[in-house]
């Protein structure tokens, strides 16, 4: 794959599975973390793994600054961006407390890092895509952002966030080559999932079952897909719809 994807929140769970399932493809690979030692471990596995060239920046970015360092050294190092993963986020307290006892700056701080950072980094990246009239952008949603569940406080109401979002954008380049979409990798086998459902007493994906739309989206073939909501578990049983 001779494409230049990054991918936030890269240091593990699904971030990792993505970032090695395109080092297998031979992509360049720009990705980052609030963990330095974890994402550096993780651009090792890449390099080995097969990407023709890692970047690997320690970046917050629900922060300003970050996010514009990250990309300026992405644009140094590669020229463009073919394909931005926004899926950075995080949880809050756990366990989650109920919207009524959730402290405000546990609320501010999962608003900024799960919305305002796909706002800031989609923001920072889209010009040179729109000078180059192409690029794919893919937000990661959850079926907490398309249904209110008692107990999914912030986190829900981020993904809500991101769905609308994800709409927004998608409607406003729709004539530019540029396009916006969003997966729901569904419920998986990770560390925010174990802090989420502590007791969960059934099966769960492995995040690496669920790059294949990822893929997909990343693709040639996916041209002409935006503004759609994908479902990993649906795409994987062959039921999407281009």
């Amino acid at each position: 794959m001779n494409k230049v994807i990054m991918i936030t929140g890269a240091s593990r769970g699904l971030g990792k599975a993505l970032t090695l399932a395109f080092a297998r493809l031979g992509a360049k690979l720009s990705i980052c973390a609030r963990n330095e030692t974890a994402l550096e471990e993780v651009k090792n596995e890449a390099i080995k793994a097969g990407a023709a060239d890692v970047l690997a920046v320690q970046a917050d970015v629900s922060v300003s600054r970050d996010v514009e360092r990250f990309v300026a050294l992405t644009e140094e190092r590669f020229n463009h961006i073919d394909v931005l993963i926004n899926n950075a986020s995080i949880l809050g307290p756990s366990p989650m407390p109920l919207l009524l006892d959730f402290p405000e700056q546990d609320f501010e701080e999962v608003i900024r890092t799960n919305t305002l950072s796909l706002f800031l980094v989609t923001r920072r990246v889209l010009p040179v895509m729109l000078q180059r009239n192409s690029g794919s952008i893919i937000n990661v949603t959850s079926e907490a952002g398309n249904t209110g569940y008692a107990g999914w406080g912030a986190y829900g109401i981020s993904k809500f966030a991101v769905e609308g979002m994800t709409e927004t954008w998608a409607d406003e380049l729709s004539e530019t080559g540029v396009r916006v979409n969003m997966v729901d990798p569904g419920e998986m086998d990770t560390e925010m999932h174990r802090l989420a459902v502590p007791d969960c007493d059934y099966e769960l994906a492995d995040p690496n079952d669920v790059v294949p739309v990822f893929l997909f989206l990343a693709s040639d073939e996916a041209a002409n897909v935006n503004g759609e909501r994908l479902s990993a578990q649906e795409f994987n049983e062959g039921e999407r719809k281009a």
